[in-house]
């Protein structure tokens, strides 16, 4: 906000000689004096930047976007990383705290049962006519499987009643913005690289043969779908819906589970992007739950993970960006233009090198080579070497992204990370299992 100093001076003039010497006088000690507050305009006329606090993961707080979003907005950003369960307790306990929250899909019920949001009014939002179809109908495409679970298009609006549905409203639980599907990356010097869609199953992360090699990511609503994916590809178990589990398959899955974990067949749980690229890199695992980015930065560092295209179908999540219950005013303004601003173009583009998709992706396009929206988008085989956000080569020349192109990975999802009815108990089950 701009300060603004004012000053009136009224300089009574007379014919009387020391009439005119008072009011010389007087009209200099002002001037002084609004020279001196002046010279230290730095404090008096000095722009207040509008601040917002950020609460999320490092998937998307990262330092060169922080950099970016503050030189296009002239805002300051606080952006607070941490990894996913943490964040999501902190934020559905302590909605004071932050003013934007950044994570996934499957934190929505429990942020919104918590009233840690508040609904983000889809009138203000610029590109929203762009956002395709993934988010608002479930499917990429015609053929798509919508997948089980919580796909995000049944969370996305607020419904007159105040629960959250598909039925389009002109309010939002989120907006709709990164997304991707989610496997396991394996290390190709230790395991054969596999077949996409064809070879490569979840079943690979209960394999015997790769005890003590094995992590899995510590986030009880994204962790236990690999596992629940990985126990029903290995033939130990069915559930009758993988995204809706009942006390007894939870009981069952974890039973299970705890005899691997009593075997040493985990070498670790991580919880950030960065513990888990040490994992791989330090070999301390050759097959973990993975994250794009983290395969990116592995291959940047010519470690050979492969991430799979499992034959059963992706872990699919979609980004949300929430705006808190106790965000208002400036902020609540400030928080506006940086969620049309992560939808402007530039951002898309950036976290597309990172192997991460935008809701309206078209705008991004011309902020991305031939080249890269080929590889990236289309699916198609790099036609030169292609670097990540870390400016390193992480794509060469002829390579092909696993699963192709953005339309069939999200034609083959077998469930989206989410929030069961069984969440509490399947979490007390989750931290049983991790510290037993």
């Amino acid at each position: 906000m701009t300060d603004q100093l004012t000053e009136h001076v009224t300089t009574q003039v007379t014919t009387s000689v020391d009439a005119k010497k008072r009011s010389t006088l007087k009209y200099l000690s002002k001037g002084l004096l609004c020279g001196a507050l002046i010279n230290q305009a730095p404090y008096v006329f000095a722009r207040q930047k509008t601040k917002l606090r950020i609460l999320g993961t490092h998937v998307t707080l990262q330092e060169e976007l922080r950099l970016r979003a503050m030189q296009d907005l002239g805002i300051e950003l606080e952006f607070e990383a941490k990894g996913s369960a943490a964040v999501l307790q902190k934020a559905s306990m302590q909605p004071k705290s932050f003013d934007l929250y950044e994570q996934w899909s499957n934190s929505i019920n429990v942020l919104w049962s918590s009233g840690a949001i508040q609904p983000i009014d889809k009138r203000r939002l610029l590109y929203w006519d762009e956002i395709n179809n993934l988010t608002k109908t479930g499917k990429i495409s015609p053929e798509a499987k919508i997948g089980a679970g919580d796909a995000p298009y049944k969370l996305l609006h607020v419904q007159a009643d105040g629960s959250l549905g598909s039925t389009h409203t002109e309010k939002l639980s989120f907006l709709p913005y990164v997304h991707n599907v989610d496997s396991f990356g394996y290390n190709t010097r230790v395991i054969p690289k596999g077949i996409p869609f064809e070879t490569e199953s979840w079943g690979w992360l209960l394999d015997k043969k790769y005890q003590g090699k094995v992590a899995i990511v510590n986030a009880p609503t994204i962790g236990i779908f690999d596992l629940a994916l990985a126990a029903q590809a290995q033939g130990l178990m069915t559930f009758v819906d993988i995204g809706n589990m009942s006390k007894a398959e939870v009981d069952q899955l974890f039973n299970i589970l705890g005899e691997y974990k009593k075997s040493g067949h985990f070498s670790g749980f991580w919880s950030s992007v960065p513990e888990s690229v040490r994992y791989m890199r330090n070999e301390r695992v050759v097959i973990e739950s993975m994250f794009s980015p983290a395969v990116a930065a592995l291959n940047g560092e010519n470690v050979p993970v492969t991430y799979a295209a499992p034959k059963e179908g992706y872990r699919g999540w979609h980004g949300v960006m929430c705006l808190s219950s106790a965000t208002q005013g400036k902020q609540k303004d400030a928080a506006y233009e940086y969620m049309n601003w992560w939808l402007s173009g530039w951002p898309g583009a950036f976290i597309a090198r990172q192997g991460y998709y935008i809701s309206n992706p078209e705008r991004s396009k011309s902020h991305l080579s031939v080249e890269e929206w080929e590889y990236w988008y289309d699916g198609k085989p790099a036609s030169r070497d292609l670097r990540g956000t870390d400016g390193k080569i992480s794509v060469h020349k002829g390579e092909v992204r696993t699963g192709g192109s953005y339309v069939n990975r999200f034609n083959n999802v077998a469930v989206w990370n989410t929030v069961m009815p069984t969440y509490e108990y399947s979490l007390q089950k989750w931290y049983e299992f991790i510290s037993s």
